[in-house]
């Protein structure tokens, strides 16, 4: 059995007051922030503290978080995206950990906004891409394209989530902590069924050995402490080997790395012949684009892809509204 380890911190209050950073992490996990956002948030932080010397963030202010920002712009380059992630975690760390007013910050160079039209594969690109992956990763590529999910959301995917008889898969928690519903490609219901199938028979060898179970949320693990030993609520893609759950300091049996399908669409863009500068993400960018083409409303695929805004959508191209068309996926017209 290969455990990999992690610090752990559950959210409970802590009796002697922890490190500054441990803090950050028990007022995340309170606030059910993600593992992701939590590295990312530590991250800007810890280089916050380092660019200012050691100096502890209470001792300091609206003026060299200024500061900060500044070199971030001028001096790293960041895009806008990193520079409002570094802003959103020291505005957290004031707000939330040291309950301290920042007050108005500085005049401070913006990072430029970039504006990029995504790649997008055509139909017969995508069957190619799919045609140099296999087993497990071909399923999980297929799903991405046929449902539009992001590539996180489709290995957070839990067995409850997919509703065969209605064709229908919740997404729980996405981006921006909300759900929503996309549909199931009719083309791979079968090869699902088979998957989880397979699952089930390590899932069902696990409990045997009294091994894994899945990462459960927090506040659902301490209400229901059996929660991941139920069927519906593991993975639908486990990871091969087990790992200690950050939150909660057990050995379980998380989802796949998003490495593990990283690596195989690239390599498959580049045994596909395919130069545009594409990847995973693309084959949801290739979903939204496809609907549109085939005469979807722009609404519908908003809805589908769970953008809060249309603009955000309207980067794919603008179509007219036509109601009243039935939505298949564009992995059951291939």
């Amino acid at each position: 059995m290969t455990i990999q380890t992690a610090k752990t911190l559950e959210v409970i209050a802590p009796e002697n007051p922890p490190k500054l950073l441990d803090q950050v992490r028990w007022h995340l996990r309170l606030k059910h922030y993600s593992y992701k956002t939590e590295k990312t948030y530590t991250h800007w932080i810890k280089r916050f503290i380092l660019f200012k010397n050691k100096r502890h963030p209470k001792d300091m202010g609206s003026e060299e978080v200024t500061d900060f920002l500044r070199h971030l712009a001028v001096d790293l380059k960041v895009s806008a995206k990193t520079q409002n992630q570094a802003l959103n975690a020291l505005m957290f760390l004031y707000k939330q950990v040291l309950h301290m007013k920042l007050g108005e910050l500085g005049s401070f160079p913006k990072a430029a906004e970039s504006r990029h039209i995504p790649a997008v594969f055509t139909t017969g690109e995508v069957q190619r891409v799919l045609s140099f992956i296999s087993g497990t990763n071909r399923l999980l590529a297929e799903l991405l394209y046929g449902s539009g999910l992001r590539l996180m959301e489709g290995l957070r995917l839990r067995v409850k989530d997919i509703d065969f008889e209605k064709n229908v898969i919740t997404v729980k928690e996405g981006k921006g902590d909300k759900d929503r519903v996309t549909m199931l490609p009719d083309k791979l219901k079968g090869a699902l069924l088979d998957h989880l199938r397979r699952v089930e028979i390590i899932f069902k060898r696990d409990m045997e050995k009294g091994q894994g179970g899945a990462s459960i949320p927090a506040a659902l693990e301490r209400k229901y402490p059996n929660l991941h030993k139920a069927w519906g609520w593991q993975f639908v893609f486990p990871s091969h080997t087990f790992c200690r759950d950050p939150y909660s300091g057990q050995i379980r049996r998380h989802h796949l790395h998003e490495s593990v399908l990283q690596r195989a669409v690239k390599q498959a863009i580049k045994d596909a012949g395919i130069t545009k500068h594409a990847g995973v993400h693309t084959l949801r960018h290739s979903f939204a684009t496809h609907l549109l083409e085939s005469g979807i409303d722009i609404r519908t695929v908003q809805e589908l892809l769970g953008h809060k805004h249309v603009q955000t959508t309207m980067i794919y191209t603008h179509v007219l509204n036509r109601p009243g068309i039935s939505v298949k996926s564009p992995l059951d017209r291939v």
